[in-house]
């Protein structure tokens, strides 16, 4: 301990460690006049910027300024000085350097070398405390007044069942929900309209306000129709390990003309002439040579109004043509009844790739198909898949990266000709992987020049601008997407939802300060980190460098941040809480929501996040560690000597 301040002065003035006080000084004067100018240089990229965030779009510049150069030896020596690092500076940039600054000049003594700068600290007192007042006055016009004890709020994304399931909807509420969000990529405008109107009955209920945000689906990537398979239906018994027969199957055999769902569990359920299907009575046997030509007995176990139970010991392959025979004695005995076309649905094949293998992406609508093979097992014909979105090949090159179903099979474009790609996989499970119609398709290396709105988009923001608080940009690339977003919404009328970008491509990730400052011309705006498609893009070893990123460039620009995707997605759907899950719901208080998905324990994922968040925020506030006491601390009792 020093005796005085002299012994201080005394001590800086001896050495290394006056030098060391004075280079950072001058390094940190040199930081500010970069940040300052910067911004200054860059004063156009503010026009039209609106009134209530030019204070957050210039402290955003001088945080991008504040984060082109490599700060870490700079943090290093201000850190050994017992000055601030600058590590939590986001949302008061230029407070922050000042206020280092002056801490610095007063460990110099009189006359040193920088020691005497005038530093512009009226304004900067103010603004310290004032970025953080505008991000949370900022989250308040897009979320709401925070709830009591909880000051990241809780976004839920509603399943089908909530358009006609006023009961959920209110039990979310009744859970924590403050928000509710409906994705336009599913259902209809009638069953958001319900979702919506079971929400304000739940609100009446519990006095709770909770906002809407709709997510237009956007230019969504997803793979074609694939060539079904053959008709073939399937019963099995359930064995033990030793092969035995535990469980017979059971199969509901129905009227073709008016079928009728089994009134229970069934292992197939099979329409068949209803005239023979009358003659049925329970003790009956039904034989038949299923698809191998085994034959093969099933007996009539219960005869019910809308149909009739039979069970069978042997497993059988079922096909359209195949006949079934009354086998019991009788004037009908042996009379058959013929399984129709349509009463065994083709179902779809997925295409197996493993690496190495080839395949044909193209954009017309004709169904993928397998690869083809000789009788040696020579390629005849590479696997062929259709693209959803025709014009995206004709702008993927040689090289270029192509993932498929949320980055679980990977491949590089060897070639393309404007229609097609041919794709060699490079990245598949081991045994192969299944591709199916309808996942999602991602070029990370391809600069797509795909608008973000497409025509159904148009067509849903006509119900999206009269009903929903917030409105989701699925796939934003570019600022000319949100500017196309606004003018869309304006000419639909008076009503003007926030906008929420959801940040979702590597392309949408690099462009962030653009969109950034291009949401920022209008009255309330939000980011969705929306981690799926972003991990498939920018790598899943890369995520979480991106989404810090993301955090901190939302919090200079006092932009409220939607944490989203795959958060306690374990407990959610199955009911099971996952150790990793739950450190990642916690992180996810350092944004001002946090968005679970739909699933059957949903409720009970919205009650755990409740828990959680309000435990963190006792801990942590955006970078900042909070210091409460711990009960752990308090109660231990050193040795005694």
């Amino acid at each position: 301990m020093f005796a005085s301040s002299a012994d201080r002065a005394a001590v800086l003035n001896a050495g290394p460690a006056r030098d060391d006080a004075a280079l950072s000084l001058e390094n940190l004067l040199a930081l500010r006049q970069r940040v300052a100018e910067f911004a200054d240089h860059a004063a156009a990229d503010l026009s039209g910027i609106s009134p209530q965030y030019v204070e957050s779009a210039r402290n955003l510049l001088h945080y991008i300024a504040l984060r082109q150069q490599d700060l870490r030896p700079l943090q290093e020596q201000l850190a050994q000085q017992g000055l601030s690092s600058l590590g939590r500076a986001e949302a008061h940039v230029l407070a922050t350097l000042d206020a280092v600054i002056r801490a610095a000049q007063a460990v110099l003594p009189a006359g040193a070398s920088g020691a005497s700068e005038p530093v512009p600290c009226a304004a900067t007192a103010h603004r310290f405390e004032y970025g953080e007042r505008l991000l949370q006055r900022h989250a308040e016009d897009l979320f709401g007044v925070a709830p009591e004890g909880r000051r990241t709020r809780i976004m839920v994304t509603m399943p089908s069942e909530a358009a006609d399931d006023d009961a959920l909807v209110l039990n979310l509420l009744r859970s924590g929900m403050d928000c509710m969000r409906i994705n336009c990529a599913h259902d209809d405008a009638d069953a958001w309209q319900r979702m919506i109107r079971h929400l304000r009955r739940a609100e009446s209920s519990t006095q709770r306000r909770c906002r809407v945000l709709m997510d237009l689906g956007g230019p969504k990537l997803r793979t074609g129709s694939i060539e079904p398979g053959p008709a073939v239906m399937r019963v099995r018994p359930q064995r033990d390990a030793f092969g035995r027969v535990i469980r017979p199957a059971r199969i509901w055999l129905t009227a073709l003309d008016r079928p009728q769902p089994a009134p229970g569990p069934a292992d197939a359920v099979l329409p068949i002439a209803a005239d023979w299907l009358r003659r049925l009575r329970a003790g009956d046997q039904i034989e038949f040579d299923d698809a191998r030509d085994a034959h093969r007995h099933w007996r009539v176990d219960d005869i019910a109004a809308a149909g009739c139970w039979v069970t069978a010991s042997k497993s059988a392959y079922l096909v359209p043509g195949l006949r079934l025979r009354r086998s019991s004695d009788g004037p009908v005995a042996h009379a058959e009844a013929e399984i129709a076309e349509d009463a065994i649905a083709r179902r779809e094949r997925p295409l197996l790739l493993r690496c190495g293998d080839h395949l044909v992406l193209h954009g017309d609508d004709s169904p993928g198909r397998p690869a083809r093979l000789d009788g040696e097992g020579n390629l005849l014909e590479p696997a062929t898949l259709g693209c959803t979105l025709p014009g995206a090949l004709a702008a993927v090159r040689a090289g270029e990266r192509v993932w498929f179903d949320d980055g679980r099979i990977g491949g590089v474009v060897e070639h393309g000709d404007g229609d097609r790609a041919w794709v060699r996989i490079t990245q598949a499970p081991p045994d192969g992987g299944k591709l199916s119609a309808d996942k999602g398709i991602n070029f990370p290396d391809t600069a797509l020049g795909i608008p973000a709105l497409t025509d159904k988009d148009f067509a849903d923001l006509e119900f999206v601008a009269r009903h929903a608080d917030m409105v989701g940009l699925s796939f934003v690339n570019r600022a000319d997407d949100v500017i196309q977003l606004h003018q869309a919404i304006e000419r639909l009328g008076p009503e003007r939802p926030a906008i929420v970008l959801k940040i979702e491509t590597q392309t949408g990730f690099a462009h962030l300060p653009e969109l950034l400052l291009a949401a920022m011309r209008y009255d309330r705006c939000g980011v969705m980190i929306a981690r799926g498609d972003l991990a498939v893009e920018c790598g899943f070893g890369r995520l979480a460098e991106v989404q810090e990123e993301l955090l901190w460039l939302c919090e200079a620009a006092h932009v409220p941040v939607i944490w989203a995707t795959q958060v306690l997605e374990s407990l959610a759907k199955r009911g099971m809480r996952s150790r990793a899950e739950v450190t990642d719901a916690a992180m996810g208080n350092r944004a001002e929501c946090v968005m679970l998905n739909k699933g059957l324990h949903v409720a009970d994922a919205v009650s755990a996040l409740d828990e959680i968040l309000k435990r963190m925020q006792a801990h942590q506030t955006k970078k900042t560690p909070r210091l409460r006491a711990l009960k752990l601390a308090s109660a231990f009792r050193p040795a005694r000597p």
